[in-house]
């Protein structure tokens, strides 16, 4: 029996060695190198977008009639702070009302009695159906219906002095934003399964603290994304309330563009400071949506400021091990 002998040249590097598989003789393939696919398209339409975007800018940058130094001086006016806190308050009440009123509904809608239930449905068909500003108008002008408001021996007044500017406009977006609400709470409560109610009730809870305890915490989960939305819609939708002469900011501003004569202007003052609320309550959105996530999500998403930090930490233990 001969021995095999190495017929590598003597001078061959390790790396000019083909490596073959044990126990054959075939060459193993080499190892395929992909080449991703350029997509020159999305080089083009980023290129065009871009250019648009500037073009945008540069247009409203170079205005002639536009004082941009008028901006920057009533931005923080005291008429112009005062009126965002009016619109901050008008919001968060009517939502308030809104929520409350709304979850009545959804119970109400559910209810097994036919009166409560078609008394619920009637209400959300109305103030679904009508837009919110001839709802601000009819409450408003409620004078022309019912001249004097009587409750008896507990209050009786002129309807003009009952219905204020701001009682019309707490009035108008509330009762509208129950409606919308009595519909989000109604999904939220139907997302719960009904053997939970069915286990509540097994263990001799009543119907009321099985909604309390049960059915609408976990609800909430789905609940409590679109209630945000409504917010944050509800922030923009209480400019409609200029209609009832309510000094909130949208108005404020107008009566400081109409005497200064800096109308645009006025109107970027009042559009940053929407968007300046409307950011804040997004991030309360954001971590108020993770906290109710909790039982559904095993691992929740990191925060934006998790990532941040994350990827300060990651690129200073790169420059140290450099």
């Amino acid at each position: 029996m001969t021995d095999k002998f190495d017929k590598t040249p003597a001078d061959a590097t390790p790396s000019a060695t083909v490596a073959k598989d044990p126990g054959t003789d075939r060459v193993p393939p080499e190892a395929i190198k992909a080449i991703p696919v350029r997509h020159w398209g999305r080089y083009v339409s980023a290129v065009v977008v871009l250019a648009l975007v500037a073009l945008l800018v540069n247009a409203f940058a170079t205005a002639e009639k536009i004082q941009w130094s008028a901006v920057g001086d009533k931005l923080f006016d005291s008429t112009v702070l005062a009126g965002a806190g009016r619109t901050l308050l008008i919001s968060v009440l009517a939502m308030v009302m809104g929520v409350v009123l709304g979850i009545v509904l959804a119970v109400m809608r559910l209810s097994k009695n036919p009166v409560t239930s078609w008394v619920a449905w009637v209400y959300i068909w109305f103030f679904r159906g009508t837009p919110v500003y001839v709802q601000l108008l009819l409450w408003f002008n409620l004078a022309l219906i019912f001249p004097m408001l009587n409750l008896g021996p507990i209050y009786k007044d002129e309807m003009t002095d009952v219905m204020t500017p701001f009682m019309c406009a707490l009035l108008g977006l509330g009762l509208n934003e129950a409606a919308y609400m009595a519909e989000i709470c109604r999904a939220g409560l139907l997302a719960v399964d009904e053997g939970q109610t069915e286990a509540a009730h097994a263990l001799g809870m009543s119907h009321g603290r099985t909604l309390r305890r049960i059915v609408i915490p976990q609800a909430m989960r789905v609940i409590v994304p679109p209630t945000g939305n409504e917010f944050i819609n509800m922030l923009k939708t209480s400019s409609l309330v200029y209609a009832v002469t309510y000094n909130e900011l949208l108005r404020a501003t107008s009566t400081i563009g109409s005497t200064s004569y800096a109308v645009m202007e006025m109107l970027f003052v009042a559009s940053i400071w929407y968007l300046v609320m409307t950011s804040i309550f997004s991030v309360f959105q954001y971590y108020l949506e993770r906290r109710y996530a909790r039982g559904s999500t095993r691992s929740l998403p990191p925060t934006p400021w998790q990532k941040i930090k994350a990827n300060l930490f990651s690129a200073s233990g790169r420059r140290s091990v450099a």
